[in-house]
């Protein structure tokens, strides 16, 4: 079944973003990218596929700067009024680090990075998906929301304000045909994966094979998720069959989160 909505997706050069635009888009979806960095949008743009003969596009912002993301979004509904009826809420998380280490600097610029973006963006695209009587926020959190993760201070804090708000956004917004949901990857292979497991072999002064090892562990499926995996849930969220599926948290992590 096509998707014949057009979806904006952040985050979406590289990671989960990049997969899920792919997905999007190979579900017909006509996909608008938006981060930072133009010369890579162009490129991932250029490379999603075209099964409807699509024509994505892209937007430059920079999500650290709201006031970018709000000016580029409604520059785009300006000259494309009939918006999106898809959103696919996602950016880079925080840096590592304990609770106690963190400065009221960093917990201002997570907060503003997801939270205050998120809340434009819907803000923006919430009237449009209303009047199309179809709409889909997804949100890309942690599985933090569920079970705060170690040595994730910020992040844990800042993504259960997000679900928070994602529940809360959900029961507004559900009678004009719209839904709100989150999807909580796991232990997902990813440059932000690499990044904490190198982190960890520096801290621990173990091998790549045992810190790897541990974390496998605490994962019943005994491997780490790909990206991919992730993205097809987020299309089924966006798709017609999911419409009473709303404000749930929904865990992608090969049954790690130790929670209903």
């Amino acid at each position: 079944m096509l998707l014949p909505y057009h979806a904006l997706v952040g985050g979406s050069t590289q990671g989960i973003g990049r997969a899920v635009a792919a997905a999007l888009a190979e579900a017909g979806a006509t996909v608008t990218l938006i981060s930072r960095n133009e010369a890579a949008l162009a490129a991932v743009a250029a490379s999603l596929p075209t099964p409807a003969q699509q024509q994505h596009g892209y937007l430059v912002a920079d999500f650290s700067q709201p006031g970018q993301v709000a000016a580029a979004v409604a520059g785009h509904l300006a000259a494309h009024p009939t918006g999106f009826q898809i959103l696919v809420n996602n950016t880079g998380g925080p840096p590592a680090g304990p609770l106690l280490a963190a400065t009221p600097a960093e917990f201002e610029r997570a907060f503003a990075q997801h939270l205050i973006c998120n809340q434009l963006l819907a803000q923006a695209l919430v009237p449009g998906m209303a009047q199309a009587g179809y709409g889909r926020i997804i949100n890309i959190i942690s599985t933090s929301v569920k079970i705060p993760l170690p040595g994730l201070g910020v992040s844990n804090t800042i993504r259960g304000a997000v679900a928070s708000w994602a529940k809360t956004l959900a029961n507004e917004v559900a009678s004009q045909g719209i839904t709100v949901n989150n999807v909580l990857p796991g232990a997902t292979v990813t440059q932000r994966h690499e990044s904490l497991l190198t982190k960890k072999v520096t801290e621990t002064g173990q091998s790549r094979q045992q810190v790897e090892e541990a974390m496998l562990r605490q994962i019943p499926a005994h491997r780490f998720g790909q990206a991919s995996e992730l993205a097809a849930a987020v299309v089924f969220l966006a798709s017609p069959a999911a419409g009473y599926i709303n404000g749930v948290s929904l865990p992608v992590d090969g049954g790690r989160t130790g929670s209903l």
